[in-house]
């Protein structure tokens, strides 16, 4: 029998099952501590590609960042657990209740644009207690299935309807996601975020496909632009079959069907009828979980 050994200094590893290549964060290691400096290796063509930013900024890595941005969130939640979500989309602008008189204050010495942007606003901060009670409620659940945590809480991590999404995962006693973007302008996540588990991206597109990888359900709150953007994505990948189908709740009826007349897109045949029911209308978290609940066959 082969007498087993332990040795693993440099360049007399005798293990048969030890690696044979140094790792790349060695490699790094060992480019920080060679000792000659010259003017070959202080140039920037001699970097470790790798570590070379203005190199891996170029158009032409553009593929490379894409594969970037897909793989490092994939591997932070599967070294966290995350099995599902459920994923909240909506306003950064909605206010919490406690802020809301604040918004219609701010605006009384403004124009009657001002003052009606503001009560329109305030009018909606309901929709910032239905957030926080539905991610509270699901976060409560605590539900586990093959070693895995399901419907953990996953917002953009911004402001508004987002925050009450995270919050309430934190008042549950839970960890949430929140999948941030950069913008031109300020951008930060809210505090409510789990550290780790707070991610950032470029890509509009590869924080959208996050979003849905996982997501078992998907609440829409009233919303803009990017609500629009979120929401729309999600119906048409489901419509087109790229997608299975699960449950969206759709909150604020009021709201959505003032903007978009989805029964008028239906009669001009430009989609089916059954598209209308891709969705399901909601005032309440206890409305959402219930519907959710009955989908999946959860108690």
């Amino acid at each position: 029998m082969k007498k087993e050994t332990n040795n693993t200094s440099h360049g007399n590893d005798h293990n048969l099952v030890s690696r044979k290549f140094y790792p790349a964060e060695e490699e790094s290691r060992f480019a920080d501590e060679a000792p000659d400096r010259t003017p070959q290796t202080e140039h920037p063509a001699y970097k470790l590609a790798f570590r070379d930013t203005d190199f891996l900024l170029r158009d032409e890595l553009r593929p490379v960042r894409f594969q970037l941005e897909l793989l490092k969130p994939e591997m932070i939640l599967d070294e966290a657990r995350v099995g599902s979500t459920m994923v909240m989309y909506g306003s950064a602008r909605i206010p919490s209740q406690e802020e809301a008189q604040a918004k219609i204050d701010a605006a009384k010495n403004g124009d009657e644009w001002d003052q009606k942007v503001a009560a329109n606003l305030a009018a909606k901060a309901k929709y910032y207690d239905e957030a926080y009670k539905l991610a509270r409620l699901v976060s409560q659940k605590a539900i586990i299935e093959e070693g895995k945590r399901q419907f953990v809480v996953c917002s953009g991590g911004g402001p508004s309807i987002m925050e009450a999404a995270n919050r309430g995962a934190s008042d549950a006693g839970s960890e949430s996601i929140g999948l941030n973007i950069i913008l031109p302008h300020e951008q930060a996540p809210n505090s409510y975020v789990t550290p780790y588990l707070s991610l950032n991206f470029h890509y509009f597109a590869l924080r959208k496909m996050h979003f849905l990888l996982r997501a078992r359900a998907v609440a829409v709150f009233p919303g803009g632009f990017g609500t629009f953007d979120e929401f729309f994505e999600l119906l048409t990948l489901i419509q087109t079959g790229k997608m299975k189908p699960l449950p969206i709740l759709l909150f604020g009826k009021n709201f959505w069907t003032r903007v978009i007349d989805f029964q008028a897109i239906a009669e001009e045949g430009t989609i089916s009828k059954k598209d209308l029911d891709l969705f399901h209308w909601c005032e309440t978290a206890d409305e959402a979980w219930e519907h959710i609940a009955e989908f999946y066959g959860l108690d």
